[in-house]
């Protein structure tokens, strides 16, 4: 692979059913997403396969079958033009493919950073796994490591002298310690550590580095434990800051057991992990893992062998990539000296599969009653289906009006009335995902289907909890409520630690369900703790005047003309053929200061809009002089807050004080009709505040001397100020002003 981070694998390239190729092709994609294929330093041009007009010096690294160590490299070098040269290839001792890279570190302060190199290189690349580029180096130290995952040991340093005869050019003084409990052969007992000392009189000390037995040096930060039992040499080295390099050093000692009775070998097992085909054989690879432990002085060694190789220290664990039948040997040794037997784990590698590359195909078939319009009465059931001639079908997804996507399962039933969209998505077993397709319907009332199960009724955009706005979208959930719908912050709860509890474990379930990120997990969570809801002296939940049952709706009086009827989608909807205004009223009780809140649909046949109205706070309805029009005591006696949202005719619109206080249409945050809309009435003292899809439409005071506007003969002359307390009512206004009401519930205040 010429290394540029520009250059990618030809699709004939991948395809290629060479087991080195098929390995360099995984890794190569890896690190294009890591951004670690290789690139020439400062734009410079890089000589493919070691070829062309090479710089004054050479710097040449290797590396062979070890995953811990280069095979060999440079320690120093001086600064100005240079040919880095990077060679993994069977004539390096490289005989299982396996890709390297050679990796100089930009991100730390302490080493140059001015040389950016990352190659990859492998036997089997089109360069046969040798690799160069150049370069200019500058005076100081640099790092450098493989960047492949597993190969976090093959690291090292490379110190640059200036080259110019001037200044320092004495190495720092080094020199090491070994300390810790001797026996009478003068071997450590149970563990040495050594400390190693750097001095420089000229530029100072810049790097001190160590090596344990004949593994890579590593950068030296303090004192070494050395546990293994065994004899050691301990190599180190030291640069002063004009590049000088002290001559490296060794230090050798015995690490020896604590004196014990173990006689037990350690005990010693191993499991071989990766993908399988049908057979049981791993595709593509497969992974041994070994471990040991011993209860007595504690595992000393672990080693391992590939099929007939000589047995070498295990480290991490061991992929095996080469097709065929394999046997990994393994065995232990404890630190009194206890070897266990070897033992040995079988396994077969095949190559891998062509590579899948095409997403599967999904449909989508709605079914349900429907009207001449083409809507769905009631509901609507989508079902989902996915295909794939590949790898085959891993899962499928869908999403309702633009929610998270979901596992699909069953068929999606949806049964809120308004417009909606499911979109739909299949993933193969091979990872491709299709692109998301949409099938969209209206589901209108109709169909005597029962509406979801929900605790309240809840579509406001985002997900409110008490007062506090979130932000977080209000989507719907599997259980055919929205998000805030299962928050119930509008229920009387008796504490806030079990409000907080039953909100975690709601929003628990959503995020584990996707329909939460982690994000929006904390803000819900945050702003339920924040709200205040169960602690002593909140306020109280609402309290539902009407919930969609017949037991509720039984609750309710109706005076004047017009009338109201129970649907079967949990409203109570005016009637089309029955004359005249009228009001529905709750004779229950009288409320003072409070929040009233509800949702209202316009239902208004053919173009016109429905004419309506909340009252609140007017006397008992018969025990007053308008008892031949009793619905009148309500308009003349209390306020109502008028529901219109016709861009022509009556001056009063959604959020007006009827005869008092104007809200314009464009104010009221008019959506379209047959849609749900969330109103909200607060009167505190003789305040009021109207509310629409939760956004402040009007306030209104009742401070004295208002009269009636345009005056009527027949005001009580009140002066707009109404009483302090009163009964609440729902207006239908005529048999053309259709109007749906449902979800009525009150919070005294």
């Amino acid at each position: 692979m010429i290394p540029s981070a520009r250059t990618r694998r030809t699709p004939a390239a991948r395809r290629r059913r060479a087991l080195g190729t098929a390995v360099t092709a995984l890794f190569a994609a890896l690190l294009m997403v890591l951004g670690l294929t290789s690139a020439p330093a400062y734009g410079q041009q890089p000589a493919p396969g070691g070829s062309g007009t090479a710089a004054a010096q050479l710097l040449r690294w290797t590396a062979g079958d070890d995953i811990t160590r280069y095979t060999s490299a440079p320690e120093t070098a001086v600064a100005g033009p240079a040919t880095i040269e990077f060679e993994n290839s069977e004539a390096t001792g490289n005989t299982t493919s396996m890709p390297h890279t050679l990796t100089f570190v930009t991100g730390d302060p302490d080493y140059n950073d001015d040389v950016n190199v990352n190659i990859l290189a492998n036997p089997s690349d089109a360069q046969g796994g040798k690799h160069s580029v150049e370069v200019v180096l500058t005076p100081g130290t640099y790092k450098y490591h493989c960047t492949i995952p597993g190969h976090g040991q093959m690291q090292g340093t490379l110190v640059v002298t200036d080259g110019g005869g001037g200044g320092d050019t004495t190495p720092p003084e080094t020199s090491a310690k070994v300390e810790g409990d001797k026996n009478a052969d003068g071997a450590y007992v149970g563990m040495a550590t050594v400390t190693v000392n750097a001095s420089d009189s000229g530029s100072g000390v810049a790097t001190v580095e160590y090596a344990l037995g004949d593994g890579g040096h590593q950068a030296y930060t303090g004192p070494v434990m050395v546990h293994e039992t065994g004899t050691h040499t301990f190599r180190y080295r030291a640069a002063d800051k004009e590049g000088n390099v002290a001559e490296e050093k060794s230090v050798e000692f015995t690490v020896v057991a604590p004196p014990t009775d173990d006689t037990t070998a350690p005990e010693t097992s191993a499991t071989v992990d990766g993908e399988q085909d049908a057979d049981g054989a791993y595709v593509g690879s497969a992974t041994v893992t070994v471990t040991a432990s011993d209860a007595g002085s504690g595992v000393n060694t672990v080693e391992y062998a590939l099929d007939d190789g000589e047995f070498q220290p295990y480290s991490a664990p061991v992929m095996v990539h080469e097709p065929g039948s394999h046997t990994v040997r393994y065995k232990a040794t404890d630190k009194a000296g206890n070897a266990a037997a070897a033992k040995s784990v079988e396994f077969t590698v095949v190559e891998q599969p062509e590579e899948d590359t095409t997403a599967p195909r999904t449909t989508a078939r709605t079914e349900g009653r429907t009207n001449s319009d083409g809507h769905y009465l009631g509901k609507a059931t989508v079902t989902l289906t996915a295909t794939d001639e590949g790898s085959g079908v891993e899962k499928v997804e869908y999403s309702l009006d633009g929610g998270p996507f979901l596992a699909y399962t069953e068929p999606v039933v949806v049964d809120r009335t308004g417009h909606h969209s499911v979109a739909h998505r299949a993933t193969d077993k091979a990872g491709n995902t299709s692109q998301a397709v949409a099938e969209s319907f209206d589901v209108v009332p109709g169909g005597g289907v029962p509406a979801p199960d929900c605790p309240e009724y809840d579509e406001r955009e985002t997900v409110f909890v008490g007062d506090i706005d979130t932000g977080v979208p209000n989507r719907m959930t599997r259980q055919r409520c929205t998000v805030g719908e299962l928050i119930e912050d509008e229920k009387d709860w008796s504490s806030q630690a079990l409000f907080l509890k039953h909100v975690s474990e709601v929003t628990d379930a959503l995020l584990k369900d996707n329909v939460l990120d982690a994000r929006e997990h904390k803000l819900i969570n945050k702003a339920a703790k924040k709200s205040g809801i169960g602690t002593p002296g909140q306020q109280t939940g609402y309290k539902k005047l009407f919930d969609g049952t017949e037991e509720s709706f039984a609750r309710w009086q109706h005076v004047g003309g017009g009338a109201f009827s129970l649907g079967g989608d949990g409203s109570m909807t005016s009637s089309t053929e029955t004359e005249g205004m009228g009001m529905l009223w709750y004779p229950k009780r009288k409320y003072a200061d409070y929040s009233l809140k509800l949702q209202f649909r316009d239902d208004a046949p053919g173009d016109g809009n429905a004419n309506a109205g909340v009252f609140a706070r007017f006397p008992y309805v018969h025990d007053n002089p308008e008892e031949s029009r009793p619905e009148w005591v309500a308009i003349k006696f209390g306020h109502e807050l008028q529901i219109l949202d016709r861009p022509d005719g009556d001056m009063y619109k959604t959020g007006s004080v009827y005869g008092f206080d104007r809200v314009g249409l464009a104010g009221a945050g008019v959506t379209p009709k047959g849609t749900w809309n969330d109103y909200e009435i607060k009167v505190v003292g003789q305040h009021y505040s109207v509310y629409r899809n939760g956004e402040l439409i009007n306030e209104f005071d009742n401070d004295g001397g208002q009269v009636f506007e345009p005056p009527r003969d027949d005001d009580p002359g009140t002066d707009g100020r109404r009483y302090a307390s009163g009964y609440i009512g729902l207006q239908v206004h005529g048999v053309t002003d259709v109007i749906s009401y449902r979800d009525v519930r009150i919070k005294e205040l």
